[in-house]
């Protein structure tokens, strides 16, 4: 009997369309990369970890983003190029499987005032187009609603060509916009104190002026106020006539001659306006932002209500609420009333508007409102605003980019951010997360561990694998990746409170609360509960109290931490004693820089559209200073040499024989006190990470005189490893005598807690109440907060 055989079903071939399923990444060399190479699998979530300083910004975002981008411009014409941010390609030998890259990153929104929350997401927009189709009264088009929109009014005479005949005939124009036309759309108003302005008991001549940079002899002051001609600059001006004193306050911008040179005379106020006034007091040099608070007081707009819009904005209304009081509402009730709403004729509308909204709450941002200034949210914050636009993208097979997004998030909090991340994930998409939080190492399909140290210890791949591989790996971060902080046996006892009463900035509710002297304070709670408002509206920084925020560093490619700690001053004044010669010398910004290129130490070609090209400089070989200054030595080195030192080397180089300096060495001490005895003193602050940027600020304020220290998030960036180190600086300081407020997120910071203040029990208007205050022990005894839950569970595992 014959069996009858089923032939095999042939394998369908593997199209070669397929086999793209890594992102192949060859002999990286940015920063302090060591020729690394990594394999990392597309529509996975992979995790980078390690260090702060070890190398995964420069591998994430300096170079597998860099390129997307890059390769992306390079589809646009020439022409449109010319308008686009140049960028080279990163220093790497292979970058293949690449797709396009979306960065979220934890850049700070721009500060501009006229920007807010409603306006850097759209969702102001689509209100806008909302209220002008079903606003009663009608008022106009959208920007009739827009306070960044003034209203405009012209007539005059055009002339019309018709046929051989030109006929001149009178138009008018008008535009209706939303702008308050007191505060011109900014909310507030300035009053200006004169007195911190001038000495009136003295003239011009005489320097009567007490704003930086307005010294006796200079044009402006002087030259110009005195030959102007509006009034005597040899008079006090205390004597000046009504007249005078008008033209000296409030004349509008005017013609003049001064010695045969045309220029524009303006009244004391309106030049401050437009020089000081106008620009973000984030972005302000200390003395001129410390000027300003003294002598600005900004209050809401009399005429507007602080709302940035016009009368005829604020009359126009949908169901009993107007766009002003639609933006102030909390984003969790304004998507309510927006659900309230059913008009087919903007049924389109609605439904993105809904969508918006609701993201803002699925986000753990539902406490926000629409009108809160985008310059005062918090890093975390404004990389979850970023978040928003993304989380209804129907795009997929894209690389998302995210930069430490658990950020400024209570432990409640980081779960609802994994789902979002697994859920792009599951889309189709590759995520690329830089992430030092244990719960979300956990959550990835692969983990890239950098390290083993930082900065030149640091640039190489420790592990690449599972999270369990990771654990069994023995690498820095596997071994720590389960520590648990212990309560303390003991808590230090106050020395003393510091009382608040009556708080009520934002949505703090008439808080009454007495915070602990002499011991380590931790102020929790959730995401938008008022910790911040309690401490930095109740606790200003200033005469005694020394407050570290998370507001960034600024530099230029020329700063490093030699600068900005203010180190290299006591350094060129030793080398200057020694050598018998200026200080100036050794300052590569100034007499002593390389002529060719200007202390820089690299010559930047401009290549138009093309990405410039930096090339080491040859006279200086890099150096950045002039061949003489080299031949000045101290202890042996030249200053270029000293420049290229660690903190650590330079910390024994400045502590003991000839090139002792105490002054740098205490500076040095501190540096290396917050764990950055491997940065290289004349690294540019640009090439710096996150982490690392914060505590170079912390380090810094370590000398400045005050027994009260406010530090806000002194974990964000830190890697697990380096929090136990944090946790002993925090210690030192204490048992040195000061009083330290931490504003925390991170289990073990409130675990070694001396006392907790929490804040919530929920964010917005569900928040603004201390709703404990005690020990830890006694927080994870009572378990009566989220804050205490998750703590309990943090000190259980």
């Amino acid at each position: 009997m014959s069996r009858s055989t089923t032939p095999d079903t042939p394998t369908p071939p593997v199209r070669a369309a397929d086999r793209h399923e890594l992102i192949r990444v060859q002999g990286v060399r940015e920063n302090n990369l060591k020729d690394i190479s990594v394999e990392l699998p597309k529509r996975r979530l992979t995790v980078f970890t390690g260090v702060s300083g070890s190398g995964k910004s420069s591998l994430v975002f300096d170079t597998i983003a860099a390129e997307s981008q890059r390769l992306i411009n390079e589809t646009y014409s020439a022409f449109v190029q010319g308008f686009m941010p140049t960028l080279a390609r990163p220093e790497a030998d292979v970058l293949d499987g690449l797709t396009t890259a979306i960065i979220v990153d934890q850049q700070r929104m721009g500060a501009d005032p006229r920007s807010t929350v409603g306006t850097a997401t759209d969702a102001n927009a689509m209100l806008r187009i909302l209220f002008s189709r079903l606003g009663r009264p009608h008022i106009g088009s959208p920007n009739a609603y827009s306070f960044n929109v003034p209203s405009v009014r012209a007539s005059g005479a055009v002339t019309v060509e018709r046929g051989n005949n030109a006929k001149a005939v009178k138009q008018t124009f008008s535009r209706t916009g939303g702008m308050c036309p007191h505060c011109e759309g900014r909310g507030t108003v300035t009053d200006i104190d004169l007195g911190q302005l001038y000495d009136d008991s003295k003239s011009i001549a005489e320097g009567a002026f007490t704003i930086p940079g307005w010294k006796s002899d200079s044009w402006w002051t002087v030259r110009t106020y005195a030959e102007s001609g509006f009034l005597d600059p040899n008079k006090p001006i205390r004597e000046f006539t009504e007249r005078e004193m008008r033209d000296f306050l409030h004349r509008e911008p005017t013609k003049v001659k001064v010695e045969g040179v045309n220029l524009t005379y303006e009244g004391l106020l309106p030049k401050l306006r437009k020089s000081m006034l106008s620009k973000d007091p984030e972005a302000m040099q200390p003395h001129i932002r410390a000027f300003v608070d003294r002598a600005v007081t900004f209050t809401a707009c009399p005429e507007c209500d602080g709302t940035r819009l016009s009368e005829g904005a604020r009359s126009s209304k949908i169901r009993g609420l107007s766009i002003a009081d639609a933006c102030a509402l909390q984003i969790d009730d304004l998507a309510d009333w927006v659900r309230g709403l059913d008009e087919p004729s903007v049924a389109p509308l609605l439904t993105t508007l809904r969508r918006t909204l609701d993201s803002f709450t699925e986000i753990g941002l539902g406490y926000l409102s629409l009108d809160r200034p985008s310059g005062t949210l918090s890093g975390g914050e404004a990389q979850r605003v970023k978040m928003i636009r993304h989380l209804g993208s129907s795009l997929t097979d894209v690389t998302y980019v995210f930069d430490e997004p658990t950020v400024g998030l209570h432990p409640h909090d980081i779960q609802r951010m994994n789902d979002l991340l697994l859920r792009l994930r599951d889309k189709g998409n590759t995520v690329l997360v830089v992430e030092h939080k244990p719960e979300t190492i956990a959550i990835a399909d692969h983990v890239v561990d950098l390290g083993p140290g930082a900065g030149t210890e640091g640039g190489t791949v420790c592990f690449e694998g599972t999270v369990e591989g990771l654990r069994a790996a023995g690498t820095l971060t596997g071994r720590h990746l389960d520590d648990r902080a212990a309560l303390k046996e003991t808590v230090r006892t106050p020395t003393g409170t510091l009382p608040i009463r009556g708080a009520d900035r934002h949505n703090l509710r008439d808080v009454d609360v007495d915070v602990p002297l002499g011991v380590l304070v931790v102020v929790t709670g959730v995401a938008g509960s008022g910790k911040s408002s309690l401490v930095h509206g109740s606790i200003p920084a200033g005469e005694g109290v020394v407050s570290v925020d998370q507001s960034p560093i600024r530099g230029s490619r020329r700063s490093n931490p030699a600068t900005y700690t203010g180190l290299l001053d006591p350094i060129r004044k030793t080398f200057a004693k020694a050598n018998g010669v200026k200080p100036g010398l050794f300052s590569a910004n100034s007499e002593g820089a390389c002529p060719n290129c200007n202390g820089a130490g690299v010559v930047y070609t401009d290549l138009a559209m093309m990405a410039g090209v930096a090339t080491t400089c040859e006279e200086c070989e890099g150096r950045r200073f002039d061949g003489s200054v080299l031949e000045y030595h101290l202890g042996g080195r030249d200053i270029s040499e000293v420049l290229a030192m660690s903190v650590a080397e330079a910390e024994e180089f400045f502590g003991t024989g000839e090139a002792r300096t105490p002054a740098a060495h205490k500076i040095l001490t501190r540096l290396a006190d917050v764990g950055l005895g491997y940065l290289g003193l004349g690294q540019p602050l640009t090439t710096l990470s996150g982490g690392e940027r914060q505590r170079l600020k912390l380090a810094s304020h370590m000398g400045d005189q005050g027994g009260v220290y406010v530090l806000d998030e002194p974990t964000t960036g830190l890697h697990l490893a380096d929090v136990e180190q944090l946790l002993g600086l925090l210690d030192r300081l204490v048992d040195a005598g000061k009083s330290v407020i931490v504003i925390e997120h991170h289990q073990a910071v409130m675990a070694h807690a001396d006392w907790i203040i929490d804040l919530g029990p929920g964010a917005g208007h569900d928040g603004g109440k201390v709703v404990f205050e005690g020990t830890p022990a006694d927080l994870v005894a009572a378990r009566s907060t989220l804050t205490g839950e998750h703590l309990a569970a943090y000190i259980g595992g």
